[in-house]
C-alpha cells in the first residue's frame, strides 16, 4: 500500500475521527450522516494516501493500528487548527473579537443566565452577545463542534458526558437542586404527591442532561408500578408549565420555580430523598479564544 497522486480530503480526516470516536464503522457513519458504505471508503483513501493501515478491523471496536494512533494525534492538530483559523478569519472579517458565543440549557437560559450575565456586564464592557438554547445533548453537540465558545448546563457526577477531558476547563457558577414539585388547589392543597398509591410523573427525554441525571439518581424509585408518565419531553420549561396546570410531578431546577414555590403556585410533592443536587457549570475548550471571551473566563476562579 502506497500514497496515491490524489489530494487529501477533509471529510476523510473527520470521518476517521469519528470511527476513532465510535468503535464501530456503522455508529461513525451515523454520526457523519453519510452511508456506512461511503464511511467505509473514505477510511480505505486515507489509508492509501498515509501509505499504511490506520484501523484494525479485525477487532471489535474497531481500534488504531500503531500507525493509526501516531496519526490521529496529527489529525487532530490539523482539524483544530483549521477550524482556528477559519474562526479567527471569520473574526477578522467581521472584526467580531469582542463576541460571545453560548450554548445554554433551556432551563439555565430563562431565568439564571440573564442574571448571571448582568453581573458579568458590572466587570466588562461586553460586545455582541450570540446564544443558542436547547437541550443538553444538542448544545454539547454544538459546542464540541466549535459552533459556540461556552456551553452552560447543570452537572452531575452521573450525568453522560463528552466533557470530561483535559482539553476542557470548567467554572463552578453556583449550586441547584433538582425538586420534585405539584400544583396545588384552591385550599392549597397538592394534587400530587409522591407517597401517594397512584402518582403522575412528567417526565424528561433523554435528550435532556436533567433527564439523564433523574433516571441516573431515582430512575429505581420511579420503575415502580404505582408511577405512571403522563407527559414527557426535554424541556424543563414545558414541564414547568404542565406542572402548573396541575397535570402531574415534574421535577424541575430550583432555580426555575422560585417564583412559583414562594407564591404557593407549586408546593414540593417529596421528602429530601427525592431531591438531587446539581451543579451549575461553565464549560471552554483549552483552544485559544478571543480577547472578550478570555476576560469572561478570567473573572471566575477555575474549578474542575
Amino acid at each position: 500500500m502506497g500514497p496515491i497522486n490524489r489530494p487529501l480530503e477533509l471529510e476523510w480526516l473527520e470521518d476517521f475521527l469519528a470511527l476513532v470516536d465510535s468503535g464501530n464503522f456503522s455508529r461513525a457513519a451515523q454520526a457523519r450522516s453519510i452511508a456506512q458504505p461511503a464511511l467505509s471508503r473514505h477510511i480505505r483513501a486515507l489509508e492509501e494516501w498515509v501509505g499504511v493501515e490506520l484501523v484494525d478491523r479485525s477487532r471489535h471496536p474497531a481500534t488504531t493500528t500503531p500507525a493509526g494512533e501516531v496519526f490521529l494525534l496529527s489529525a487532530k492538530t490539523v482539524l483544530a487548527s483549521l477550524v482556528l483559523a477559519r474562526t479567527q478569519a471569520h473574526e477578522a472579517q467581521s472584526q467580531s473579537n469582542s463576541r460571545l458565543q453560548f450554548a445554554a440549557t433551556h432551563a439555565l437560559s430563562l431565568n439564571f443566565f440573564p442574571r448571571w450575565l448582568q453581573g458579568i456586564e458590572q466587570k466588562l464592557k461586553l460586545g455582541a452577545i450570540f446564544m443558542v438554547s436547547d437541550s443538553y445533548r444538542a448544545c454539547e453537540d454544538l459546542f464540541l463542534q466549535q459552533g459556540v465558545q461556552f456551553l452552560l448546563y447543570h452537572d452531575h457526577p452521573a450525568l453522560p458526558s463528552k466533557l470530561r477531558g483535559p482539553e476542557f476547563e470548567f467554572l463552578h457558577l453556583g449550586d441547584d437542586k433538582l425538586v420534585p414539585v405539584s400544583a396545588t388547589n384552591s385550599q392549597g392543597h397538592l394534587l400530587h404527591q409522591l407517597e401517594s398509591e397512584q402518582v403522575s410523573i412528567l417526565a424528561y427525554s433523554l435528550e435532556s442532561g436533567l433527564g439523564q441525571i433523574v433516571q441516573a439518581q431515582l430512575g429505581i424509585a420511579l420503575s415502580a408500578a404505582r408511577f405512571k408518565r403522563v407527559f414527557t419531553a426535554h424541556h424543563a420549561v414545558l414541564l414547568k408549565t404542565l406542572a402548573l396546570e396541575g397535570r402531574g410531578i415534574a421535577w424541575l431546577p430550583q432555580s426555575l420555580v422560585q417564583e412559583e414555590l414562594a407564591l404557593g403556585r407549586l408546593q414540593m410533592a417529596g421528602t429530601e430523598k427525592w431531591r438531587v443536587d446539581v451543579a451549575i457549570r461553565l464549560v471552554r475548550s483549552t483552544n485559544p479564544l478571543n480577547m472578550a471571551a478570555m476576560a469572561l473566563w478570567e473573572t471566575h476562579p477555575k474549578t474542575v
